[in-house]
C-alpha cells in the first residue's frame, strides 16, 4: 500500500494538488476533514466521539483521527494506497501516525512538501473579497471582478471579511506554520521528505509533485 502525505501552509493549494495527484494515481483523495463529516453523519462509534469534540469547537484528539485514516484504509478502494491531505499537522501526529502505520507493516512511502514563502501566503489569502448584497466571491489576483471594487452579479460593493484582512491573515499564518515546521522535519529525517515550488502556477506545481514521485514510480 502507498501513503503519501502532501504537505503545504493554508493557501498553498494543497487540496487542489491532492486532487490532482490522486487522479494522475488511481488512488483516492483522503481528506480528514471530510472523513470527520462523513463519520458523523453515518453516526458511526468513532464519529460520535469526534462529534462531542466538534460541537465545542475543539481539535479532534490525533487518536480518533489516526483510527479513522486506519478504518480508511480498510476500505476496497484504497487496496493500493491513499493521499493524505490535512493530516498530520503537527510532529505529534506525523509521528502517531507512523507508529499506527507500523503495526501493520506500512509507511508514509513520500511527504511531498508544497512550498510558499509567508509573505506569498498573506497575499493570496488576503486577496479575497465578497460582495456586499449577495455574498459572490473574488479574489483580485485569481478571479477579480471586471469593474474593480463592484460585483460583476449584483453590483453592489465588494468587501474583505475581517478574517481575511492582511494583519489578520499574518497572525494566523504565524500559528499554524510553526507546526507544519515540525512536520516538515519529522519527514526529512525519515528521508521522504520532497519539495516543489507552489510559487509556480497550478499546472507546474502538479508537474514538480509528479516528477517527485518518478524515482519510486516507473512509468508515472
Amino acid at each position: 500500500m502507498r501513503v503519501l502525505v502532501l504537505l503545504g501552509a493554508p493557501g498553498a493549494g494543497k487540496g487542489t494538488q491532492a486532487a490532482i495527484l490522486a487522479q494522475r494515481l488511481g488512488l483516492p483523495h483522503v481528506a480528514t476533514g471530510d472523513l470527520f463529516r462523513a463519520a458523523v453523519r453515518a453516526g458511526t462509534s468513532l464519529g460520535r466521539e469526534a462529534q462531542k469534540y466538534m460541537a465545542l469547537g475543539e481539535l479532534v484528539p490525533d487518536a480518533i483521527t489516526v483510527a479513522m485514516l486506519l478504518e480508511r484504509l480498510d476500505r476496497p478502494d484504497a487496496r493500493e494506497g491513499v493521499v493524505l491531505d490535512g493530516f498530520p499537522r503537527n510532529r505529534a501526529q506525523a509521528e502517531a501516525l507512523e507508529s499506527a502505520l507500523l503495526t501493520r507493516g506500512e509507511r508514509v512511502e513520500l511527504a511531498l512538501l508544497i512550498d510558499v514563502p509567508a509573505e506569498e501566503l498573506v497575499g493570496r489569502l488576503s486577496g479575497r473579497y465578497v460582495c456586499r448584497l449577495g455574498g459572490h466571491p473574488y479574489h483580485i489576483i485569481e478571479n477579480p471582478p471586471a469593474i474593480p471594487g463592484i460585483c460583476d452579479t449584483d453590483g453592489s460593493p465588494l468587501e474583505q471579511r475581517d478574517d481575511d484582512r492582511p494583519e489578520t491573515v499574518r497572525a494566523r499564518l504565524t500559528v499554524q506554520l510553526a507546526p507544519l515546521q515540525g512536520v516538515i522535519e519529522f519527514y526529512r529525517s525519515r528521508g521522504v521528505l520532497r519539495t516543489v515550488d507552489g510559487r509556480q502556477p497550478i499546472a507546474l506545481v502538479s508537474r514538480g509533485l509528479i516528477e517527485a514521485l518518478e524515482p519510486v514510480t516507473p512509468h508515472l
